[in-house]
């Protein structure tokens, strides 16, 4: 890299981190395009990440997820007496627009509580045909957020349904959240869901049926087994020094969004769970989580594009046609393109 870029790369990356909202915009755009220049940044921010509290919000759409995220990013830039006021930052997940390709930006328009604050940032990523519910690049963004000093970055996913436990991966603290009388608690179980939550919450609890939601998930609770929580069943099942799920009693918490009852509780409980992180050491494991997640993606996406630059497109297709026409199994054809040369 010549002198005039690392230069101008420095500069970019020291306005980034002396707050310079242009610059953080221009930056977050480089990295959601993944340029050369974004990667660079990346690499020379990374030291300054791993400070924020990621929180993850997921579940359906229509459940009430961007008007519960509004309520707690201002109660978290507008704390209770005695409490100080954090930086917030917010990745909101929209669906793909399917005239320009990009973010609907739907999140926007029921945030405008926080419109003008300068120490909240908001940022909209379409999905662009990923899956698990977030994009492709939200775990780059979120590290140039925490590296820019925002304390607090809440994850909203895009609200797909059943194929959101992604959020797991990246966040510290992950709340699900459920509506009364829509059948959402059952597609929570059938999908895994509730092994990802640390919070539990019933929006829209004003409904008549928010008990008979409340005490199927608390059910479904009490009758899952120790270790069947996301840590455990999934990548970090073979790590010892996890702590048993039974130490974070997973809380259902009722909130009506729009009247912002409950918001304050689930403020609080937040706050228990980072310091129970802190405390039994499973900050650092969510930590590893992510690091990992990250790493293995960023090897499975160069092995990719080496292997697709090794082999040539007519070979390629000779063996996709021959797959098509069922004359080869998969396995047959794998092995074939990881050869490189047709039979």
């Amino acid at each position: 890299m010549r002198l005039k870029e690392k230069l101008v790369l420095g500069s970019l990356v020291g306005s980034v981190r002396d707050g310079n909202r242009l610059a953080l915009a221009r930056l977050l755009s480089q990295v959601e395009n993944n340029t050369p220049e974004g990667k660079e940044c990346l690499n020379a921010l990374f030291p300054y990440t791993g400070k924020a509290h990621l929180i993850g919000i997921t579940g359906a759409p229509g459940s009430g997820k961007s008007t519960l995220l509004n309520q707690l990013a201002y109660t978290f830039r507008h704390p209770p007496e005695g409490e100080q006021a954090r930086r917030v930052a917010i990745v909101a997940v929209d669906p793909t627009s399917p005239f320009s390709g990009g973010a609907i930006l739907g999140d926007r328009v029921r945030m405008r509580e926080l419109a003008g604050d300068p120490d909240v940032f908001i940022r909209s990523m379409a999905a662009r045909g990923s899956l698990g519910g977030l994009a492709s690049r939200t775990a780059e963004v979120v590290q140039v957020f925490d590296a820019a000093g925002f304390e607090i970055i809440f994850i909203e996913t895009v609200g797909a349904g059943q194929n959101e436990v992604d959020i797991a991966r990246l966040a510290h603290t992950t709340i699900v959240v459920e509506t009364p009388g829509t059948g959402d608690e059952i597609q929570a179980i059938k999908a895994g869901i509730l092994e990802i939550a640390d919070i539990l919450v019933i929006n829209k609890a004003d409904s008549p049926l928010v008990d008979n939601s409340e005490f199927a998930l608390r059910s479904m609770l009490d009758m899952a087994p120790i270790g069947t929580d996301y840590y455990h069943s999934m990548e970090m099942r073979n790590n010892p020094g996890l702590n048993s799920p039974k130490d974070w009693q997973i809380p259902i918490l009722r909130t009506v969004a729009t009247e912002r009852q409950g918001i304050d509780a689930l403020y609080q409980t937040i706050q228990s769970h980072a310091e129970f992180l802190q405390e039994s050491q499973e900050w650092i494991e969510r930590e590893r989580v992510n690091l990992q997640t990250i790493l293995d993606n960023l090897i499975q996406n160069s092995l990719i594009d080496q292997w697709r630059k090794s082999i040539s497109n007519d070979v390629y297709q000779t063996v996709l046609e021959s797959l098509i026409s069922r004359q080869t199994s998969p396995y047959q054809a794998l092995q074939i393109l990881m050869k490189g040369v047709l039979p």
